[in-house]
């Protein structure tokens, strides 16, 4: 597989590499984020699906989308780098995954790892997953219960169901009806990938909708998907098991997960007009959007348009006074990478922001509702955690000052670098090294905006 170089080790402890963030002003000027992480994740895992050639444009090339390449080349896939963000898959289909002669190393991505569990149920072969020391935290169960009703077998496992996993595969995987206990697409997702290589109708009902990709991306490339509303929130998605899929392009869309760096960080420095190009405008993506607003964000959506199968829009953003809102917990599914960037945003509104319901955020690379409680408290912030909730006593003003622990979170990380853009004093942060994960731009792009980030 040709492809850029990832880091160049998972495992090993690498140097932290210090950054911080001070405020220099307006921000200024266009640009584009990245393509969206989750269906550059999927583009790769339903081009190795599918038999014969799809093509990839706008494609992630981040650390933990590379691993989900090399993942599906190491089951037989062919996978290769054409240009900047275009790739070709050849597709093995459905049940013709080969043994991969070595783990599968997922380093921080908790979404390779569980989607490619999926993947790899519905084939009768073995493969361990693994990943960083952050990865190896992170609970798998959720995955492997779902997968083992199936007829997956779980071969070896950490203590608590954490990587690394190995999975073997059964020669006739069994279709399951499964309510998920949680709004995780990862999960659905995860269902989903197994059931293609099911006989019969495979089903997961979700009382709280969550992003809805997969499901796109199935019937792009030729499954028979229904889906159906549940409750109030909810959805019941049913997918008719062993199709056979046919290649079809891909244009992977600007990541609004991506976008609301830039986002947040022209509202909170004033004076700022920037505009962010090409952003998914997926209803169950804009939930950090919707927030905003609330606060009263100037945001401006400039030509919406359809690319490759979703909305997509060009976000024009002024600098804005914000105040406190609450935040109901059913809207976290739409929006549940962007809460510590929204707790920045928080930080700078006037009045109480309350978050509710934020409980998915203790799963994720790291305890993210603890980690941006800190990161607060170290920067002069008032807050409060009660239950799942945050609760940001902003006041318009921030000290700074603080040194800020990312806990090898990329989007830690990044948030805290847009806190230190608009605080009274430089923001610190210990460890940029992993904002490659998923943005691996950062710094030149908001550096072209006017901002003042300098990384040891």
């Amino acid at each position: 597989m040709s492809q850029p170089t990832a880091a160049a080790s998972q495992h090993g402890a690498a140097p932290a590499v210090p950054a911080q963030a001070s405020a220099t002003g307006p921000l200024k000027g266009t640009v584009r984020v990245p393509g969206d992480k989750s269906v550059s994740h999927r583009a790769l895992i339903f081009g190795a699906l599918a038999i014969g050639e799809t093509r990839i444009t706008g494609l992630l090339e981040g650390e933990d989308v590379l691993n989900t390449a090399k993942a599906c080349a190491a089951l037989g896939a062919r996978v290769e780098r054409l240009g900047d963000g275009e790739w070709r898959v050849n597709g093995v289909g459905i049940g013709g995954l080969r043994t991969p002669d070595r783990p599968l190393d997922f380093g921080n991505s908790g979404t390779g790892a569980r989607l490619m569990m999926g993947m790899v149920a519905g084939n009768p072969i073995t493969a361990t997953f693994d990943g960083d020391a952050s990865l190896r935290r992170r609970p798998m169960k959720r995955i492997l219960d779902p997968l083992a009703m199936m007829g997956v077998q779980v071969v070896d496992q950490a203590e608590g169901g954490r990587l690394p996993v190995t999975l073997k595969g059964p020669r006739d995987l069994a279709p399951i009806a499964y309510e998920s206990p949680v709004a995780s697409a990862q999960i659905k997702s995860a269902v989903l990938l197994a059931g293609l290589g099911a006989p019969g109708e495979t089903s997961v009902t979700e009382k709280e909708a969550s992003r809805d990709h997969t499901e796109r991306m199935l019937t792009h490339f030729g499954a028979d998907v229904c889906v159906k509303p549940y409750g109030t929130h909810g959805r019941r998605v049913t997918l008719k098991g062993r199709p056979e899929l046919k290649p079809a392009p891909i244009h992977v869309p600007a990541d609004p997960s991506s976008a609301a760096f830039p986002l947040v960080a022209a509202l909170i420095v004033p004076g700022s007009d920037i505009v962010i190009e090409g952003v998914m405008m997926n209803p169950l993506r804009t939930g950090l959007l919707t927030t905003l607003r609330e606060m009263g964000g100037d945001i401006e959506v400039l030509g919406e348009r359809t690319e490759g199968g979703e909305s997509v829009g060009d976000l024009r953003v002024r600098g804005s006074a914000l105040r406190g809102v609450e935040v109901p917990p059913e809207r976290a599914p739409s929006m549940i990478d962007e809460y510590p960037v929204l707790a920045v945003a928080a930080a700078f509104a006037q009045g109480t922001t309350r978050m509710r319901g934020l409980s998915e955020l203790r799963v994720k690379e790291s305890d993210r509702l603890t980690a941006v409680a800190d990161g607060l408290g170290a920067n002069g912030v008032a807050y409060a955690i009660e239950g799942d909730d945050l609760i940001v006593e902003g006041r318009a003003h921030v000290a700074g000052g603080g040194l800020v622990a990312t806990h090898m979170d990329h989007r830690i990380a990044m948030s805290f670098l847009v806190m230190g853009l608009a605080s009274q004093a430089p923001v610190r942060i210990d460890d940029i090294s992993f904002v490659a994960t998923s943005f691996p731009a950062f710094v030149p792009l908001m550096r072209g905006l006017g901002a003042g980030i300098e990384v040891a």
